[in-house]
C-alpha cells in the first residue's frame, strides 16, 4: 500500500488556473464570497460513481449547512510580520530575512517575549550577497530608537540560522510588529499592502507564530460565528503554526520523493476529552486544522506503543498513516494522549506533525471540512482529493464553470462525508 501512495503522480492533480481567477484581494464583506457545498448522496449499485450534491451558496450560509450539533474546530494561529529587510552599508544590496520558526529560545511565546537576542530559522533573499558581516538598522519601536542587528550563523538546508540582537527593553514581537512585513502568498504576485494587515488574519486569530494564514478561516466574520452559536454549533480552537512549506510546490514526479514540512501543533486537553465523549460531527476549518486533528490518532498510537516517548519520537512522520496497522479505535488513541498529559501534569498537548494526507488516507476524526480552492499540483489538493474520495476534479470544474475565485483570498467550500 505504501508503494502505491508513493507512486501517486502529481501531474494527475493538475488543472488550468488562469491568473484572472486568482483573487488578489478579498471581497469587502468576507462572508459574501461564493461557497461550494459538496455532500455524497449515494453510490450506484455495481458502480464506482457517486451521486453527490454539488451546489453554490454564500459563505454566510455555512451555519445553516452544518449538521445539527456539529463541532466546528478552527486554527487560532496568527500570522506574524515575518519579513524583515536590511540594507548592507553604503547603500549596498537589500537582504530580505524571512523568519520561519524560532531556534533559541525554541518556544514561540518565549522567543517573542525575549528582550535582547534570539535566533530563528530563516529564508534569506539575496543570500549570495550576505557573507559574514553583521547587518544593522535603526528601527523605531514604541517611540524608542532601537539598533537591530542580524548575523548569519549557519546554513540549514535551503534556510539559515540567523541571530538577532537589539538594545532597549523591547520584545522581539514588538520589533516584528513595528518593522516587519506580513508575508502574503507569493502566488498573489504583488507587494504587501496596508490592507493585508487585517485581510490576511482570521477574526479569531490570537496565537502568534504563523508565516501564512489558515486561509479557509478568512471568510468568517463575527456575525457568521454568532449565527453558529445561535444554531448550537460548538466552536473550538486548536493551534497549528503554518510554515512557509505550505507554499512549497511538489517538484518531483511522484509524491514519494516530496518531503513534507514539519509544523508546530497545540491541542487543549479539554478538546481531546470532548472528542472522546461527544458523538458529534467534527468539521475542521482549513487544511491546517485537518492536519492537526488527524495527526492526533497517530500520536495516540505512538504513545500506546511507547508511553515514555520523547517529543521528537511523537512527531507524526509523513508516511506513518500508510504504514500504521494499529487496532486502536479513535477514542482509545485520544485517551492515550489524555493519559500522557495527566502523567505530565499539563493541560495542553504540544508537538509537531509532518503528516501527508493523500488519496487512500483513512480519516479518523473529521466528517467535514471547510477549505478554499488550492493551487494545481499541491499537497493541499492531494488532501482534498483524499477527503472526497478522488472526486476533486468535479468540484474544481464546477468552481471554474461558475466563476468562483481561487486561492487564499478566493471562495470557500464546505465538504461533507
Amino acid at each position: 500500500m505504501i508503494e502505491d501512495i508513493r507512486n501517486i503522480r502529481i501531474e494527475d492533480f493538475n488543472y488550468p488556473l488562469p491568473d484572472e481567477r486568482i483573487a488578489k484581494h478579498p471581497l469587502a464583506e468576507r462572508e459574501k464570497c461564493k461557497l461550494l457545498y459538496y455532500k455524497p448522496c449515494s453510490q450506484a449499485e455495481n458502480s464506482n460513481s457517486v451521486t453527490a450534491d454539488i451546489s453554490e451558496y454564500r459563505f454566510s450560509d455555512v451555519p445553516s449547512l452544518l449538521p445539527e450539533g456539529a463541532m466546528l474546530i478552527y486554527n487560532n494561529t496568527r500570522v506574524i510580520n515575518a519579513r524583515l529587510r536590511f540594507q548592507k552599508p553604503n547603500h549596498g544590496a537589500t537582504i530580505e530575512i524571512f523568519c520561519l520558526e524560532p531556534l533559541s529560545p525554541r518556544d514561540y511565546a518565549i522567543s517573542f517575549a525575549t528582550t535582547e537576542h534570539c535566533s530563528w530559522l530563516c529564508f534569506v533573499g539575496n543570500a549570495k550577497r550576505w557573507k559574514a558581516e553583521t547587518l544593522e538598522q535603526v528601527v523605531n519601536v514604541d517611540g524608542k530608537d532601537i539598533t537591530l542587528t542580524a548575523r548569519r550563523i549557519d546554513r540549514r538546508g535551503n534556510a539559515f540560522e540567523v541571530e538577532f540582537e537589539w538594545n532597549g527593553d523591547v520584545t522581539f514581537a514588538s520589533i516584528l510588529d513595528a518593522v516587519g512585513e506580513i508575508p502574503i502568498p507569493p502566488y498573489l504576485n504583488r507587494s504587501t499592502e496596508p490592507s493585508d494587515l487585517t485581510d490576511y488574519q482570521t477574526v479569531y486569530s490570537h496565537i502568534e507564530g504563523s508565516v501564512a494564514a489558515p486561509t479557509a478561516g478568512l471568510h468568517f466574520t463575527d456575525s457568521v460565528l454568532a449565527e453558529c452559536d445561535r444554531r448550537g454549533i460548538l466552536r473550538r480552537e486548536i493551534t497549528l503554526h503554518v510554515g512557509a512549506g505550505t507554499f512549497q510546490p511538489v517538484k518531483s514526479e511522484t509524491i514519494g520523493d516530496h518531503e513534507m514540512h514539519t509544523e508546530f501543533i497545540s491541542v487543549p486537553r479539554s478538546l481531546l476529552v470532548e472528542l472522546i465523549e461527544r458523538d458529534a460531527p467534527v468539521v475542521a476549518v482549513g487544511t491546517t486544522s485537518v492536519r492537526t486533528l488527524e495527526s492526533l490518532y497517530y500520536i495516540g498510537v505512538l504513545l500506546h506503543d511507547n508511553p515514555n516517548a520523547t517529543e521528537e519520537e511523537l512527531r507524526v512522520g509523513q508516511w506513518l498513516p500508510y504504514t500504521c496497522q494499529s487496532p486502536l479505535s479513535t477514542r482509545e488513541a485520544l485517551s492515550e494522549i489524555v493519559a500522557y498529559l495527566d502523567r505530565h501534569h499539563t493541560d495542553t498537548y504540544i508537538g509537531s506533525t509532518q503528516i501527508m494526507i493523500a488519496p487512500s488516507f483513512r480519516f479518523h476524526i473529521i466528517s467535514g471540512m471547510i477549505t478554499n480552492f488550492h493551487q494545481p499540483q499541491s499537497t493541499l489538493l492531494l488532501l482534498v482529493s483524499a477527503f472526497v474520495d478522488g472526486h476533486w476534479r468535479e468540484l474544481y470544474d464546477f468552481a471554474l464553470k461558475h466563476d468562483f475565485r481561487f486561492l487564499s483570498y478566493g471562495a470557500g467550500s464546505l465538504l461533507m462525508r
